[in-house]
């Protein structure tokens, strides 16, 4: 047998190839297992009880250890499931949802989707909340070449006055805005709502909220702490803005 044979038919290049094959095979096996580990069990047209996993099975959770002692479970031990009411006007598999309530913008579903975030404020490296007004923020304000639109008002859509910007809320860690806070009034009483820069058109006399129309400012979802706002609120809030692209203007749709 020539240098390296282990038989007649076999050599140790021949069972190195041979093991890298089937060390390439685990490799994808491990990777598209992990892949799932997020956004599945799919839902299922035709029945919740329907486990849409596909092969590879979805892996046991994992655990991470946040900050504060926090664990967080890759899958979740349970399904996690948004709250919604809609349904499919015609029962075909595929069928887009539809909202059965007359305020839409708060089902969570279409351009109101979100994600079922930690309930609790995003933080800096010190602990500290990431996302605060500016009269929490000592040392961050309104650069003098642009405009501050604190003390005007904001308009929606419908060139309507929704309310007035009384402060802005600043990323400590990535130093810009993140929203606007506007006071406007609930059936009486004010109170006070956020909005997405994303959102926000500034200019120097108003600020225009082409999403929403300006009595929609009144149901934004609103904040626990009056100077904290947590990764689940900011989710359900720029959900609402962005329901606002489709669902703004609903009732002109035909759709009871």
């Amino acid at each position: 047998m020539q240098t390296g044979a282990l038989t007649g038919y076999i050599d140790v290049a021949q069972v190195v190839l041979y093991l890298f094959w089937i060390f390439f095979a685990g490799l994808i096996f491990y990777l598209l297992r992990e892949n799932k580990r997020e956004g599945y069990p799919l839902e299922n047209d035709r029945s919740s009880r329907v486990v849409v996993q596909g092969w590879p099975a979805i892996p046991s959770p994992k655990s991470f250890k946040l900050g504060e002692n926090e664990f967080v479970y890759v899958p979740p031990l349970r399904p996690i499931r948004s709250p919604r009411s809609s349904e499919r006007p015609v029962r075909l598999l595929g069928e887009p949802q539809e909202p059965r309530t007359t305020n839409p913008m708060l089902e969570g579903i279409g351009p109101g989707s979100y994600n079922q975030r930690a309930d609790r404020p995003d933080r800096t490296l010190e602990g500290e909340p990431r996302i605060v007004p500016l009269r929490a923020a000592p040392g961050f304000g309104v650069a003098h070449q642009d405009p501050d639109p604190r003390g005007k008002p904001v308009v929606g859509l419908d060139a309507q006055i929704g309310g007035i910007v009384c402060d802005l809320w600043v990323d400590r860690s990535e130093m810009i805005f993140r929203y606007l806070e506007i006071e406007v009034n609930r059936g009486g009483t004010p109170h006070r709502v956020l909005m997405p820069m994303n959102f926000a058109r500034i200019g120097e006399r108003q600020t225009v909220a082409h999403s929403i129309r300006g009595s929609q400012f009144a149901l934004v979802p609103v904040t626990k702490h009056a100077e904290q706002v947590t990764m689940l609120e900011e989710e359900k809030i720029m959900a609402y803005y962005g329901a606002g692209t489709l669902y703004a203007n609903y009732a002109a749709q035909g759709v009871k």
